[in-house]
C-alpha cells in the first residue's frame, strides 16, 4: 500500500515521512533545506486535508509568514505577509489565550470572536510554538481549514510539535550557518612551532 496517497494514513506514518524529508538535510543548502520545508508542508496539509499551512516567526513586533502551504482557492496567504503580533493567533497560542488545537473556531468564544476581524473563515485551527533551545519561540507551525472538519483529529496536533521540534533544529542550524559567514577571519599571527629562523 503506498502510504502517500492513503487517506486513512496512521498519523506514525506522517511522522516517519516528516522525519525523512526534514533530517535528510540536516546539513544541506538553504535552497534544499527550503525545498524540504515545503515538501513538509505539502506534506501536512495534503495528509490533514487543510487549507493552508504556514511557518512563521516572530520579529520586531511583527508575525512574518517565511514559509506557506495553501491549496488552490484558499485564503490569500503569501510567504512575506505580517501583522502586528499582538494582534495574531499564533500569539494568543503561544501566551496561552487560545488553544493549540480548535476544532471548531466558532464554537470557542475567543475564536468566535476574532473571526470577525478576519477576511477569511477559519473552521478547524491547529497551531504550536516553535520554540529553539535556550528557549526563545522563534515562531509558530500553524495549519488550519476554512470550515470545520467533521471529525478533526487531535494526533495532528502531536504530528504538528513533532515538526515543529525538528524545524527548530533546523533553524538553529541555518542561524549557526549564518553566524559562521559572518564572523572574521582570524588573521592573527602564530609562529608554526618556535625553532629559530635559518637563511
Amino acid at each position: 500500500m503506498n502510504l502517500l496517497h492513503d487517506p486513512g494514513y496512521h498519523p506514525d506514518d506522517l511522522v516517519v515521512r516528516v522525519s525523512e524529508l526534514l533530517v535528510a538535510t540536516a546539513d544541506a543548502s538553504d535552497e534544499l533545506l527550503d525545498q524540504s520545508i515545503s515538501e513538509v508542508l505539502r506534506l501536512l496539509r495534503d495528509r490533514m486535508k487543510m487549507d493552508v499551512v504556514f511557518v512563521s516567526e516572530f520579529t520586531e513586533g511583527q508575525r512574518v509568514l517565511r514559509y506557506v502551504e495553501a491549496s488552490p482557492g484558499g485564503p490569500s496567504v503569501a510567504v512575506g505577509d505580517a501583522d502586528l503580533l499582538e494582534a495574531s493567533w499564533c500569539q494568543r497560542v503561544v501566551d496561552g489565550r487560545l488553544p493549540e488545537f480548535i476544532p471548531d473556531a466558532r464554537q470557542l468564544p475567543a475564536s468566535a470572536e476574532l473571526l470577525k476581524k478576519l477576511p477569511f473563515p477559519i473552521g478547524t485551527h491547529i497551531s504550536t510554538p516553535i520554540v529553539l533551545r535556550d528557549g526563545e519561540v522563534y515562531g509558530t507551525l500553524c495549519t488550519f481549514s476554512m470550515a470545520p472538519k467533521d471529525n478533526p483529529d487531535p494526533n495532528h496536533l502531536k504530528v504538528l510539535r513533532y515538526t515543529a521540534k525538528l524545524a527548530a533544529e533546523k533553524i538553529e542550524g541555518r542561524r549557526e550557518k549564518a553566524r559562521q559567514r559572518t564572523q572574521p577571519a582570524d588573521l592573527s599571527l602564530v609562529p608554526l612551532d618556535k625553532k629559530p629562523l635559518s637563511f
